[in-house]
């Protein structure tokens, strides 16, 4: 009986490590996980940055997050937002950031005021994975708002190239 139990036990424990491995492969050509990109704008505020990137997490859950190698000129917080699969390896994300404005002087960061608010960006990013599920190609469009939220100058286009990040 001891035998038996134990005997089972093992194909048990057997076949969920088939099941856990067999549904990451299924999930090759998905988003979920990590990954860098490397950004180019070809229109806005934005295209003179030649050397841009941008590192996501995207959670299995349809929520992401993206920082970019520049979000301490000036100083922004990270961007927040969603993704969802359109198509076979295609995905679109739409992501938040705020923007911040100078201080008027230097004495202002002194006296306990600093980079303000000025705004946000909203990000809408069209990803397609690589057979590979390793890299992605993407399109990407930027639009600015002030603090009141209405539109100004500086959104553009940009495409990017993306790599998985992993071990």
């Amino acid at each position: 009986m001891k035998t038996k139990l134990l005997l089972l036990c093992a194909i048990g424990l057997a076949l969920t490590g088939c099941a856990t491995h067999s549904s990451a492969r299924a999930d090759r050509t998905g988003l979920t996980g990590a990954w860098r990109s490397k950004i180019q704008f070809a229109s806005g505020a934005l295209a003179a940055v030649k050397d841009l990137e941008f590192l996501y997490a995207f959670n299995a859950g349809g929520t992401m997050t993206e920082s970019s190698n520049y979000d301490g000129a000036p100083p922004v917080p990270p961007a927040y937002g969603v993704w969802r699969k359109i198509g076979p390896r295609e995905f679109e994300a739409k992501y938040v950031f705020y923007s911040t404005k100078p201080p008027a002087k230097f004495e202002n960061i002194a006296g306990g005021g600093g980079w303000l608010p000025a705004g946000h960006g909203v990000l809408t990013e069209k990803i397609l994975v690589a057979p590979d599920g390793q890299h992605f190609k993407s399109k990407i469009r930027y639009e600015a708002f002030d603090s009141a939220g209405k539109p100004v100058d500086g959104g553009g286009e940009a495409e990017g190239l993306g790599e998985r990040i992993g071990f």
